[in-house]
């Protein structure tokens, strides 16, 4: 498709544009955004004529429940955290940062494999390299708390990583779908950008992850309940077999380095490096706050 420069620039800078409105809109309400994900679902039954192939469909349901069901019901149980209902309750579990973590690799893995299968070999190591390099949301005897949801309003999703992690997944993230479908280049490339963005306008390096989940989400709902991207920025003609090959070792070169001093900071310190700007809570200030919280309740 025959696309002039200008419409690009037009389309991919008011889809970023909205993306960062969105993100901040879904941030601030955390009940409205909940529903939003849930009657998300219900289109279900019209994704078959979108979706094409495993992968396609993995990353949509692997996205879209966890965002509707985990992260929303999660947002909502600490949002109402004084509340002892047991649902509620449930939600404010530690099983909901262990699975939300387990999204976030099942995430990587499932690009990876279709890189490696693919042909992108490089950059399917480097997915590899992402996966076990993301910290966990709590190591036995460690100090910190990695991945969080936040107490106060608006309930945020936190994650404790490094910008160097953010920026190595979305270069990473580039090249495999420039590889997988350069069709989705261009639409891609503002999710991404939006994510990357967002902390940065806010300057909180922690929010980084929960840019990227409604970002990723919005996106894939689009795609799987109809295609406005192809007549707005369809990029298939930037396919590159060229360009692919060496993002992938320009990439691994870059990850390399990162996983060598990640593990080797991890070894010196018992738990992986983090931000210094934004530093991840200590486990002992959670528990304190958890024991006042109990207190109260038993008292109320």
């Amino acid at each position: 498709m025959d696309i002039p420069v200008w419409q690009y620039f037009v389309s991919m800078t008011g889809y970023i544009v909205l993306l960062l409105v969105l993100v901040e809109g879904m941030r601030r309400t955390p009940r409205l955004t909940a529903a939003f994900w849930l009657l998300s679902l219900v289109t279900a039954p019209l994704w078959a004529d979108q979706l094409d192939g495993w992968f396609r469909w993995v990353k949509t349901v692997s996205v879209l429940i966890p965002t509707a069901l985990v992260v929303g019901g999660a947002r909502i149980a600490w949002l109402y955290h004084q509340n002892p209902h047991k649902v509620l309750a449930f939600f404010r579990g530690d099983w909901v940062l262990k699975v939300l973590y387990a999204v976030l690799v099942l995430n990587i893995a499932e690009a990876t494999l279709k890189d490696f299968v693919t042909g992108n070999y490089f950059n399917g190591i480097c997915g590899v390299i992402l996966c076990i390099t993301i910290p966990f949301p709590r190591y036995k005897n460690g100090k910190r708390v990695y991945w969080v949801i936040g107490k106060d309003k608006p309930t945020d999703l936190l994650f404790y990583s490094t910008a160097a992690w953010n920026f190595l997944y979305t270069t990473w993230n580039l090249a495999f779908v420039f590889g997988e479908n350069p069709a989705f280049f261009a639409s891609s490339f503002c999710i991404l950008m939006a994510a990357e963005l967002y902390p940065i306008i806010k300057g909180r390096p922690e929010l980084y992850l929960i840019a990227r989940v409604y970002t990723l989400a919005f996106h894939i709902l689009i795609r799987a309940n109809s295609d406005i991207f192809t007549p707005l920025m369809d990029s298939s003609s930037w396919a590159n077999d060229n360009v692919v090959y060496y993002w992938g070792v320009i990439n691994l070169a870059l990850h390399v380095p990162f996983a060598i001093w990640y593990f080797t900071m991890q070894k010196k310190n018992g738990e992986p490096p983090f931000g210094e700007k934004s530093p991840p809570p200590l486990v002992s200030e959670l528990e304190d706050d958890q024991t006042a919280q109990d207190k109260k309740l038993a008292t109320a």
